[in-house]
């Protein structure tokens, strides 16, 4: 017996969960419920504009994949708004609206996912460039921590492929706003230059291509098209680790783009020297133009990005508010972008304001909130725990390596999470000078760049200080 469109859709209800963090599902999928499902068409009732536009904006892709897993090929998906006008008469105002965006440039966005090959290579007015509209310079948030990536950028946005910045490469940690940057480059060069043939795609989805034109025998269509691009754009190129044969492919493709003046924009997680598994030609070449690093934003820049964001999108969300999430939710700027819509989902559905107390409800699903502040006590205690060292240890005077190190761990966590000044910290840890403190931050921070391990390390310690308090 067939399934009911009820239970496939629950079905894919299952496949979002997997695919997002509770809290994003809780703001969004949550609230959507099935309507009904006739002649290929699904309808789903949201409960207000709000959610419909949070949905359309942030998981399109996400949702037409998931249809198309698990109804098939033709199925198209509708919101149909139900927003209370009067709880007691029970009145509505409904509006349908398609789920699919519209593209940048050229068709619809599932062809992309196909294995290009140069026989079909659309013209440049049709090539869907994959790219996204709102990451684009005009909502890019400058600030210190992003600033010579940002005016790199830019110069390359008004003039593509000069030796000096090509290729260019950033890298930083997820959520600091490496996507949105080469999408804002990409987006900018179409603008300036509406000739040029400008794509970006993720180095996941040019594995899965390069994979498909191999089992079709199309691998040197796949390369020729690759070489009809002018502005090439990587997204993740630590994707590529272990992967040889792509990497092979890749470097091919690299050396016509980057011989024959086209630009080429590469984006990871860490620096070239810290991706194990990429072959060293092509680490080399990574090498050749710019590197540019993306940092966590500080505490100011994340309060801009927010006001940025509430003063966009017309949001009555109190500036106290901003500042006690800016403070406290400094990872990733999807997280200050998942808790924003958060408030406002249960605003709009439980029809109160966004104030303190509906901030206190919500931020403990996106981090451990507590008021105790950690101490440089709190951070010798665990950084000890960790190296299974003795307190006393790290603050004697013994350089062994294994006490140096977990010493200038102590120091490089207790001058980030405490706010304490490199003097106090140095006093509270062995009576160093401030001189010693600097040398271990600078130490500590070189090998998060090049060490798999310390970065690893670094993020355990932070998170246990972060939750264990109380």
């Amino acid at each position: 017996m067939k399934d009911s469109p009820k239970l496939l859709w629950d079905r894919c209800l299952d496949i979002i969960r997997d695919n997002i963090s509770p809290e994003q599902f809780a703001a969004s999928f949550a609230f959507v419920e099935f309507h009904c499902f006739e002649e290929g068409k699904l309808e789903l009732n949201v409960p207000s504009e709000f959610i419909k536009e949070l949905l359309e904006k942030n998981y399109p892709d996400l949702m037409r994949s998931t249809l198309k897993r698990v109804f098939g090929n033709s199925i198209k998906a509708l919101y149909f708004n139900k927003t209370v006008v009067n709880v007691k008469t029970g009145g509505k105002v409904s509006e349908k609206t398609n789920i699919a965006p519209k593209p940048v440039n050229g068709p619809a966005r599932d062809d992309a996912r196909k294995t290009p090959d140069d026989v079909t290579a659309p013209q440049v007015q049709d090539l869907d460039s994959q790219l996204v509209p709102h990451y684009n310079f005009d909502n890019y948030i400058e600030g210190a921590s992003n600033k010579l990536a940002r005016s790199v950028g830019d110069a390359i946005a008004k003039n593509p492929a000069q030796k000096t910045f090509n290729p260019f490469f950033v890298y930083g940690p997820s959520g600091c706003g490496k996507t949105h940057l080469i999408n804002a480059i990409g987006l900018r060069i179409k603008e300036l230059y509406p000739q040029m043939r400008v794509l970006y795609l993720s180095a996941h989805l040019f594995t899965v291509q390069y994979t498909d034109a191999v089992r079709q025998n199309k691998v040197n269509d796949f390369i020729r098209f690759y070489q009809t691009i002018d502005t090439l754009i990587l997204d993740d190129v630590q994707e590529l680790s272990g992967k040889t044969q792509t990497q092979n492919t890749f470097f091919h493709i690299f050396n016509h783009l980057h011989i024959n003046g086209k630009q080429i924009i590469l984006s990871a997680d860490r620096p070239p020297v810290a991706i194990q598994g990429i072959e060293d030609r092509l680490l080399t070449r990574f090498k050749w133009g710019m590197l540019a690093e993306i940092e966590k934003p500080t505490q100011a820049m994340r309060l801009d990005i927010l006001m940025a964001k509430v003063d966009k999108e017309g949001l009555n969300i109190p500036e106290k508010v901003l500042k006690v999430i800016s403070e406290n939710i400094d990872y990733s700027v999807r997280d200050l972008e998942g808790i924003i819509n958060s408030l406002m989902a249960y605003s709009v559905v439980y029809n109160c304001d966004v104030n303190m107390g509906l901030l206190q409800k919500i931020m403990p699903r996106f981090v451990e909130v507590n008021d105790k502040p950690i101490t440089i006590e709190d951070v010798k205690e665990r950084v000890c725990e960790h190296f299974n060292l003795k307190v006393s240890q790290i603050d004697s005077r013994t350089r062994t390596q294994k006490i140096a190190h977990a010493r200038q761990m102590a120091m490089f966590l207790a001058c980030e999470l405490t706010g304490k000044s490199n003097v106090q910290v140095g006093l509270n840890i062995g009576n160093r000078n401030h001189a010693t403190v600097i040398h271990a931050i600078k130490h500590i921070k070189d090998m998060i760049e090049i060490d798999e391990e310390t970065r690893q390390t670094v993020d355990e310690l932070r998170s246990t200080l972060r939750t264990a308090r109380g």
